[in-house]
């Protein structure tokens, strides 16, 4: 009998899902949360320097199926979990995923600094990136060619945009895809009629668009999202399997504290409380 239980156990053990070791918190997603997630763990770290905490990007997707597989502790997302996420999750752990809105951002536009076009409605953003407008002429600029950047579609921004904007429309086969946020910002800085967009945070060395609502042009501004007022305002969120306990819920609850949530200001977001 007990011949056989070791090869037994080993096989169990196979089987079980790759899981942080002890002491250890990873953490895996959003290239928008990437930079804020480093932060608060670089904070969190010299607090408790017995725990390590490890950040790494790839977009929402790729953190949420590292949740469902088991290879991190908490999945960051830039976009809300699909049920269909949610549903293969409490399959396989037997409980419920857990939520937490950790902070808030607005989805921007970026144009280079030497656009003339300031602001765009959501329906011109929407012509754009389906390729029904491709010229700056068509929306009030110079006649010259839209230069169009996207995220890659693991991207929560992508998925953000693409549901928000283009209203579930397919991106045109002429938009170019960038691998993450930091990427399109300095594409876009180098591109002097180009047009990208992620999150408020990166908007540096470029000019961010208002959108136009009515006779309203509405800025990406701390007031506008956090009342929600901007119209592509949204939640950043940290997924886990199920509540989270120790080492997790002591680091998620410093990123939601008021010195968690101070650095989400640093970082260029805004602070969920």
């Amino acid at each position: 009998m007990k011949s056989l239980l070791k090869p037994l156990l080993a096989v169990f053990l196979l089987a079980l899902p790759a899981v942080a070791q002890a002491g250890t918190v990873t953490i895996k997603g959003s290239d928008t949360m990437v930079i804020l997630g480093q932060r608060w763990a670089e904070a969190f770290m010299k607090k408790n320097p017995n725990i390590k905490v490890q950040v790494t990007g790839g977009g929402s997707g790729v953190g949420l199926a590292a949740l469902q597989n088991g290879t991190t502790d908490i999945a960051m997302s830039s976009r809300e979990m699909k049920k269909a996420e949610a549903d293969k999750l409490r399959a396989r752990y037997k409980a419920p995923p857990a939520q937490r809105s950790v902070a808030k951002d607005g989805v921007t536009f970026y144009v280079h600094q030497g656009n003339p076009v300031s602001a765009l409605t959501t329906e011109q953003l929407m012509k754009i990136y389906v390729g029904d407008i491709t010229s700056w002429k068509q929306v009030g600029g110079a006649d010259a060619p839209i230069v169009a950047y996207s995220r890659e579609n693991s991207s929560g921004t992508y998925v953000f945009v693409k549901d928000m904007v283009l209203d579930g429309e397919d991106f045109a086969p002429a938009i170019q895809t960038l691998p993450g946020t930091a990427a399109v910002v300095n594409a876009v800085s180098k591109e002097k009629n180009s047009l990208g967009y992620g999150g408020a945070a990166y908007a540096e060395g470029i000019k961010e668009l208002k959108v136009k609502k009515g006779n309203e042009e509405i800025a990406p501004s701390a007031d506008n999202i956090k009342s929600g007022k901007y119209p592509l305002a949204r939640d950043l969120f940290f997924y886990l399997r199920a509540e989270p306990t120790g080492d997790i819920k002591a680091f998620i609850d410093f990123a939601l504290s008021p010195e968690g949530q101070a650095i989400v200001t640093q970082v260029g977001y805004f602070p969920v409380k």
